[in-house]
Parts: C-alpha cells; sequence; structure tokens
C-alpha cells in the first residue's frame, strides 16, 4: 500500500467516526471557499484609495483564475487521474467530478493567500491556515487524494511566482496594507 492511499485512508476513515464530524467536515470542504471569498471582499474594500481596491481585486482575480482555469486544467488535460470515491467504489460525502490531480479549490484559495500573504502577513497566514484545512476536509470527504492536495499547493506557489515576476518587482516592504483592524501589519 502506497503512502498516499494510507494517508487518505487515516484521513478519510474519519468520516465514519460520527455524523457531527461529517457536517464539518462537509462544511469545510465545501463551503468554507465563500467564507475566505467574503473575508477577500472585505480585506479588498478595507483598502484606502479606489485605485488600490481595483488593484487588489485585478491581483486576486488574476492569481485565481490563472492558477485555477489554466494550470489546473492544463495539468488535468494530460493527467487524469480518478478521484477517490471512483478508484476505491464509494460514496463521497459530496459531489465532485472530474480529474482529480491537481486540486483545483487548493490551488485557486493558495495562490490568492500567497498574494495576500505577501502584501499582508497576519491575513496571509490565517488564509495560508484555513485554505490547509479545507484541503485536508476534501480529502476527509471522499473527493481528493493527499497528493491532490500537495499539487494544488505547489500550483498555487507557482502562480504566486508567476505573479510576483510580473507585478512585484518592486519592494512590498514600502507597501502599506490596512488591515480589516484597522492596524498596520505586514
Amino acid at each position: 500500500m502506497n503512502f498516499d492511499l494510507q494517508l487518505f485512508n487515516l484521513i478519510h476513515g474519519w468520516s465514519n467516526f460520527s455524523s457531527l464530524i461529517n457536517v464539518i467536515g462537509v462544511f469545510f470542504a465545501q463551503y468554507l471557499a465563500y467564507i475566505l471569498i467574503l473575508a477577500l471582499g472585505v480585506f479588498i474594500l478595507k483598502q484606502k484609495g479606489v485605485k488600490e481596491k481595483i488593484t487588489f481585486f485585478l491581483y486576486f482575480l488574476f492569481g485565481g483564475l490563472v492558477s485555477r482555469f489554466i494550470f489546473v486544467s492544463l495539468l488535468r488535460y494530460f493527467i487524469h487521474r480518478p478521484r477517490p470515491f471512483e478508484a476505491l467504489g464509494f460514496t463521497p460525502l459530496i459531489s465532485e467530478n472530474g480529474w482529480a490531480f491537481p486540486s483545483g479549490h487548493v490551488s485557486f484559495f493558495f495562490a490568492l493567500s500567497f498574494i495576500l500573504l505577501a502584501f499582508n502577513k497576519k491575513w496571509g497566514i490565517y488564509f495560508l491556515a484555513f485554505d490547509l484545512l479545507m484541503g485536508i476536509a476534501r480529502v476527509f470527504v471522499g473527493v481528493h487524494w493527499p497528493t491532490d492536495i500537495l499539487g494544488g499547493i505547489v500550483v498555487g506557489y507557482f502562480t504566486f511566482l508567476i505573479f510576483k515576476y510580473l507585478f512585484l518587482n518592486r519592494d512590498l516592504s514600502s507597501k502599506t496594507v490596512q488591515a480589516p483592524s484597522n492596524s498596520k501589519s505586514n
């Protein structure tokens, strides 16, 4: 038995423990994404000027869309990896279709979080932690293998590196961004 399958069984095995844990797992796998998008909207709206708001919106839009709809789609075109519930023959806790590798959710949100981290460390770290929780939850509910999550993280980071090269060649330390609590952190 390979490590990916062992780790999958360890995480997904908890889905048989209780219905409360299943509800929590489904929430983090499927609905946390909406809360993160709303929080990102709050972050954008808390920026001082209209130009800064538009700039951040475009940065996050670019990062998320390029990561998910270009890089993930390109990889899935060449890598046809079935999802765990298809390979192992069980019913997942949420419905999902398409190839498994890499995780589109994880790549999208990690790209956003790495970009956010470049401007605001506090918010970026929170987002990265929630992204990781989302990735583990997607293994828990049976729609991804652990290496799908790892692949999504790598794609998200690769997208950030491209973003950084294209847009952030200036010194970020001179950029001060308002956190929603109106305290400056960078």
